[in-house]
């Protein structure tokens, strides 16, 4: 098997030069271009990377002690002081006081007798003690559950925590603050498993200070709990989205940790060519900031800057004050955050000057990405730089650690994923007139804990993971191409022609139609004759009105404005159809955001369109019946 030599990024061919004008990119490196792909049985494909996948260390510790041994005073984690939001000076942890700590921490756990029967529960956002417990735990060998902050702090009946508690069984619940999770705590936690709180304390529950747990003395115990972990020792349990159940715990061990950090090496090469500096907020209850982005600083020697921001009106410019000040080698966030940026670049010299100085790549993840958003990050390049800054992105899911997909140049459009990474099979089988990808390799998961069905019923008879992702090829005549995204195969439904709907590709359309004002989009037309749209709007549409700042939602969203504006998108997406599957008829404007607490939306924010559909019934009904009271919008209807 020949591995093919990397070959770097380019600038336009003559077939996009019109999109992307004459300015070249930054120089950046794809490691895999090329695959090898053969047929199977019953219209099924077989793709994998022509590169192998190198030899990677047996436990992610193993890096950490590595670092901690060649650079101990170089910063691993920082954040801004906590209760200082105008100063704001960085408190940091280096690899030598990480793995300190790391031991006194292990010991503690060691001391407690905990182990994979009894973990460590994490309610906490990304902080510096966050990462630190998370590192005692892999020393001592006991996992840890970093648990969404939302089933703390958003939901009101705690069941998506009661369940995390239920699934794991505790032998210890870790939380940053009592004032916080005092609530969660108080309302979930059973007799008997102990709570450590970082700061303060939860009325009628014992609890453990984590200063204390972190001065526990280290002994020669920890040496030896470390040397019995290995290659399939669970580091965590990461819990899915939730999307059509109750979320499932996706066993993680150091072996999948590990070769998923290689694969990403491979595939991105900016990992061996200068080490990591990220400011990042990706919680790391979620496979993409906790085991892509926190791992690849780890395995890499490299330094990650907490933001406390978020891509959202009210914590936006948190994140770019973070990126006036940190200069990022490569930056990761979701479409909302980019476009955040985007905007923010026109007029903020400073923000330009330091986020673009160093930056190599940029990568979206979640919805696609709208074209506008990716127009205004290259002109600000473009103009700050002379040079653009390649936009990639990836594919992959909590299964599979998660990354399994990078696309393969820097002429990437929206939906394009790219090819697999070394070491991971790829399976294209044929469900419902589409392709699933399926994976197969040493970053995929064995499966859910506890879950003996669940994990049975997710692979294939192969041995590969059922993702019920759908894809096509970018190029049918040229595999090494890559693939792009063609929708859940479980969102897809039939009209009542029996016309089949591909929910990804049209959601894209409306989603990047009706840019800067929606947010997300769900479909609808089960056994109807049409397809109808429910719409979920950013505040950007606020600008369309005169409104006060303060106006409710519901009353922005029946301005004759905004209606106009919609039923313009409406008209345009009806005129641009080809048939029935993807025209959209109607449309109706959300006032309600999505709600976590009954799964319509996870945590990250990506939307859960059959949760919606079930509890937005009567909405669905008034968009077909045009029930009075309901405002329906429709092509060519004068507002």
């Amino acid at each position: 098997m020949s591995q093919p030599t990397p070959q770097a990024a380019v600038q336009p061919t003559a077939d996009t030069a019109t999109e992307t004008a004459a300015a070249p990119f930054r120089p950046l490196t794809f490691g895999v271009t090329r695959v090898h792909l053969r047929d199977g049985a019953n219209g099924s494909h077989y793709l994998s990377a022509e590169q192998p996948l190198a030899d990677y260390p047996e436990r992610l510790t193993d890096r950490l002690a590595h670092w901690a041994q060649t650079a101990p005073d170089r910063t691993w984690i920082a954040r801004r002081q906590p209760g200082q939001p105008t100063s704001g000076d960085w408190q940091r942890i280096s690899y030598g006081q990480a793995w300190a700590t790391a031991r006194r921490i292990a010991q503690g756990l060691i001391d407690r007798g905990l182990n994979v029967e009894r973990p460590v529960v994490i309610l906490s956002e990304n902080s510096l003690e966050h990462a630190l417990i998370a590192v005692g735990c892999m020393l001592a060998g006991v996992p840890f559950v970093p648990t969404s902050p939302a089933y703390s702090l958003i939901s009101t009946d705690f069941e998506k925590l009661r369940h995390v508690l239920r699934t794991v069984t505790p032998g210890m619940v870790f939380a940053s603050d009592a004032t916080r999770y005092g609530k969660a705590i108080a309302a979930t936690q059973a007799q008997g498993v102990e709570v450590v709180l970082v700061n303060g304390t939860v009325d009628g529950v014992a609890s453990t200070a984590f200063a204390d747990l972190a001065a526990t003395p280290d002994t020669p115990a920890v040496d030896a709990a470390l040397a019995a972990t290995g290659p399939d020792t669970i580091v965590k349990f990461l819990f899915t989205s939730g999307s059509t159940k109750l979320p499932k715990a996706v066993i993680n061990t150091h072996r999948m940790w590990c070769a998923n950090q290689q694969q990403m090496r491979q595939s991105m090469p900016i990992l061996t060519e200068e080490r990591p500096v990220l400011i990042d907020w990706l919680p790391w209850n979620h496979t993409f900031g906790g085991n892509h982005n926190f791992g690849m600083v780890l395995a890499n020697g490299g330094t990650l800057y907490i933001d406390e921001g978020k891509p959202t009106p009210a914590l936006i410019h948190e994140t770019l004050r973070n990126l006036r000040e940190i200069a990022p080698t490569m930056y990761f966030n979701v479409p909302t955050g980019f476009e955040a940026i985007a905007n923010a670049m026109k007029t903020d010299d400073a923000l330009r000057k330091n986020f673009l100085s160093r930056v190599k790549m940029f990568f979206y993840a979640g919805a696609s990405l709208a074209q506008p958003v990716w127009d205004s990050l290259f002109e600000s390049a473009e103009r700050e730089l002379g040079e653009r800054i390649v936009m990639t992105c990836g594919f992959g899911m909590t299964e599979s650690s998660p990354y399994g997909l990078f696309v393969t140049s820097p002429d990437v459009k929206a939906g394009d994923l790219g090819l697999p990474t070394p070491g991971m099979d790829v399976k294209l089988a044929p469900s419902n007139g589409k392709l699933e990808i399926r994976y197969r390799g040493p970053n995929i998961t064995p499966g859910y804990w506890r879950a003996p069905e669940a994990t049975a019923e997710a692979f294939d008879d192969e041995g590969f993971f059922c993702t019920g992702d759908a894809v096509t090829w970018c190029d049918a005549t040229n595999p090494h191409a890559g693939l792009r995204f063609d929708g859940r195969i479980a969102e897809d439904f039939k009209l009542a022609t029996g016309t089949f709907v591909s929910v990804g590709p049209l959601r894209g359309r409306v989603i990047a139609g009706g840019a800067p004002y929606i947010q997300d989009v769900v479909l609808t037309g089960l056994d109807r004759k049409e397809v109808g749209a429910l719409i979920f709007t950013t505040p950007a549409v606020r600008s369309l009105t005169d409104l006060p700042s303060d106006a409710p939602l519901g009353q922005v969203l029946a301005d004759r404005r905004v209606l106009q504006k919609f039923q313009s998108l409406a008209t345009d997406l009806s005129l641009s159809a080809t048939g029935s599957a993807n025209r959209v008829t109607r449309l109706m404007l959300m006032a309600e955001p999505p709600s976590i607490d009954l799964g319509e939306v996870t945590d990250k924010g990506s939307i859960n369109q059959r949760a919606v559909l079930k509890h937005r019934d009567a909405l669905v009904q008034a968009l077909y019946d045009e029930t009075p009271g309901h405002i329906v919008i429709k092509p060519g209807v004068n507002l």
